[in-house]
């Protein structure tokens, strides 16, 4: 398929374009950007909803009893997962297509996996191109779930306009409630699994914590899901409908979208200047530094200093 009829097919909502597409931006080439300079005037319609948490806390569960509770009121829905990739083998379990099985036969649901590959953020460097993706074909809401790595991961409030934390009982959720980082970010948190002990407790909590974060005009609802069953699904998403709400009335979704793509275009940028980097550091020379470096005879700043003015040099 050429660009063109990529795009042809995206915008007609077409499956196996709109997959094609995203490869298409995963893999960096000139086909790719051009699928993306068509595509993205074409987006801006679907709300875009980020779902972060710790591994185990059950994102990917509550991901489809979303799905579930979207589709009965008939709107359709895409899923972006992200998974972790091995810095050993490039590799990654693509999990989210196990645990979302119910869904693949639905014509009004997409999913679609991505590996990592390393950017970090708990996203992939082309999730950004994959929601824009599917925006433009068409799709009411598009969910984006990240690696779940921890604290670190907040990219996901970059893309997306809603942020949904996801906590369990019994995990050390509680210390995580009071640092920062994560615990910044959300605009609902959902404290999954709630049949456990402990998890009034850690809604509890988390509120307290809540109070030590600057307003900005919203404070996150705190919902108790048990979404295996279905529990508290319905006023999880009721409280992401009362946070567009907010941001529409207080006219601040406009400033909130301009500030995340700042943050995700300086991301890009790096992301780009280090692969760059990478590829222009000869294998040898950095061979000899990293012996120097362990040798103690150059430490690592200076050695650094080496890579860079090679690197410069070589550009000019």
């Amino acid at each position: 398929m050429t660009p063109e009829q990529v795009v042809e097919g995206v915008l007609a909502g077409r499956r196996r374009a709109i997959g094609r597409a995203i490869t298409m931006a995963e893999s960096r080439g000139n086909d790719g950007r051009a699928v993306m300079r068509a595509l993205h005037p074409r987006g801006g319609h679907a709300l875009r909803i980020g779902i972060t948490g710790s591994p185990g806390a059950g994102k990917s569960t509550l991901s489809a009893a979303l799905v579930r509770h979207l589709r009965a009121a008939g709107r359709t829905v895409a899923i972006v997962s992200v998974d972790p990739t091995s810095p050993f083998t490039n590799g990654a379990v693509l999990g989210d297509r196990i645990r979302l099985v119910d869904h693949f036969l639905d014509d009004g649901v997409f999913i679609r996996s991505m590996a990592s590959r390393g950017h970090l953020g708990g996203l992939a460097e082309a999730t950004g191109d994959a929601l824009a993706i599917l925006d433009a074909a068409g799709f009411d809401v598009v969910i984006v779930e990240t690696v779940g790595a921890g604290q670190n991961e907040v990219e996901v409030q970059a893309l997306a306009h809603t942020v949904v934390l996801v906590l369990m009982p019994g995990s050390g959720d509680a210390i995580q409630a009071i640092k920062a980082g994560v615990m910044e970010i959300p605009d609902v948190i959902v404290i999954n699994k709630c049949d456990r002990p402990g998890a009034d407790i850690l809604a509890g909590e988390v509120e307290s914590a809540l109070t030590l974060v600057p307003p900005d005009g919203w404070v996150p609802s705190v919902i108790l899901t048990q979404a295996l069953e279905g529990q508290g699904v319905e006023e999880a998403w009721a409280a992401v409908e009362r946070h567009q709400e907010n941001l529409r009335q207080s006219g601040r979704a406009d400033e909130r979208a301009r500030d995340g793509m700042r943050r995700h275009l300086t991301s890009l940028a790096l992301e780009r200047l280090a692969r760059d980097l990478a590829e222009r550091i000869d294998d040898a020379r950095l061979d000899a530094l990293a012996d120097q470096v362990v040798g103690r005879q150059v430490d690592p700043a200076t050695a650094v200093d080496s890579i860079l003015g090679t690197t410069t040099s070589e550009e000019a």
